[in-house]
């Protein structure tokens, strides 16, 4: 998810061929998937062992930290990116930071550390933020009101992000409130659409925590109808594209259309299903990337605003050379961050039930 999200930011023509490759799904989509599936694995394990409170006081930690990366993310496209791109010729920067030049500092800065506003590119971490601080609070109505009133709710909320939710509210607080900000400034992501991603994910996540995820059985009955669905999505991808109407309104990216959700589901049952030929691809450097995945998102986007100050006025870098430097710095730093900064830990959850000792959460229930 890493290197395919840094292949598609990058200002070079890798971006044409790694964005959508597979049919109506992103790296977004995955990163978000994953983060929610693992945070409830881990952290419903935390409460039943040392109790809701110190799950909640751990999970706020961790959002802090993340809050950090966010700042300092921030302090670089304000103090560093901003000087630099002021002068006009680096549209693809100077584009990023709008809000910043015509709202100006003492105002912009406020709003975004409030995670109101949300330049391009950096959208993504601020949300991650807000679902890791709203989690305990799931967490603990699933252990009240069961876990079916929460998804209706989550998924009610979603329905109404396809019928532009966002910008109703939106009108609502600027009416209401001091609020002065262009939707458009808030993020490309639609928050209402997004989180039933995570909520389901985190969903998940309780359920293989409890032993009771039968995942690979679900993946061994629905393999053929979601191979069927993702040959045929895969085809309207490149077919249809995003079309018009209500076929873009159902594969809107920003509102996490209904396509979107079906041909991420879809693709996931596959990846389950077939998992002993993919896992072949799991290489060390790939590992070590997702091991350290908060700093190495992090470093990716740094060579994302030196690609756009580079690329100048031109839609992308033009000479072969530059793009293929470019990619291949950025992978470096990539890899070297992650050596720098992997987490020292088994990977307990690919290890199969005979050889995972007591005590380690399995995939799936036994078969009886």
């Amino acid at each position: 998810m890493l290197v395919w999200m840094a292949l598609t930011h990058l200002p070079t023509a890798a971006s044409i061929v790694s964005s959508e490759p597979i049919g109506y799904a992103t790296a977004a989509q995955g990163f978000i998937f994953l983060s929610g599936l693992f945070c409830g694995l881990i952290y419903f394990r935390l409460a039943m062992r040392r109790g809701y409170r110190a799950m909640t006081a751990r999970l706020w930690k961790r959002a802090v930290r993340l809050y950090g990366y966010v700042v300092l993310l921030l302090a670089m496209a304000f103090l560093v990116v901003a000087p630099i791109a002021a002068g006009g010729g680096m549209p693809g920067l100077h584009n990023l930071l709008d809000f910043f030049y015509t709202a100006g500092p003492q105002r912009a800065v406020p709003d975004a550390l409030a995670l109101i506003y949300q330049p391009p590119l950096l959208d993504i971490l601020p949300m991650y933020v807000i679902f890791m601080l709203a989690t305990p609070l799931a967490l603990i109505l699933a252990r009240r009101v069961g876990w079916a009133p929460l998804l209706a709710v989550s998924f009610a909320i979603w329905v109404g992000a396809q019928f532009d939710l966002r910008d109703a509210a939106h009108a609502f607080l600027v009416a209401q409130t001091p609020l002065r900000i262009p939707r458009h400034e808030m993020g490309s992501f639609d928050l209402y659409g997004w989180q039933f991603l995570w909520l389901a994910a985190l969903y998940l996540g309780v359920r293989w925590a409890a032993d009771d995820l039968p995942i690979v059985s679900w993946a061994r009955r629905l393999a053929m109808p979601a191979l069927a669905i993702a040959i045929a999505l895969f085809v309207a991808r490149f077919v249809i594209g995003d079309g018009t109407g209500l076929w873009a309104a159902s594969v809107d990216k920003w509102h996490l259309g209904v396509v979107r959700l079906v041909d991420f589901v879809a693709i996931s049952l596959l990846l389950v299903r077939y998992q002993a030929f993919f896992i072949r691809f799991a290489s060390r450097p790939l590992i070590l990337l997702g091991q350290a995945s908060l700093q190495v998102y992090c470093v990716h986007l740094l060579f994302c605003f030196a690609g756009l100050g580079l690329m100048g006025e031109s839609p992308r870098l033009m000479a072969f050379w530059p793009q293929v430097i470019l990619i291949a710095a950025t992978l470096t730093a990539m890899l070297i961050t992650a050596t720098v900064f992997a987490r020292k830990t088994p990977s307990q959850v690919l290890m199969p039930p005979a050889q995972r000792r007591p005590g380690m959460p399995a995939l799936q229930r036994s078969e009886r």
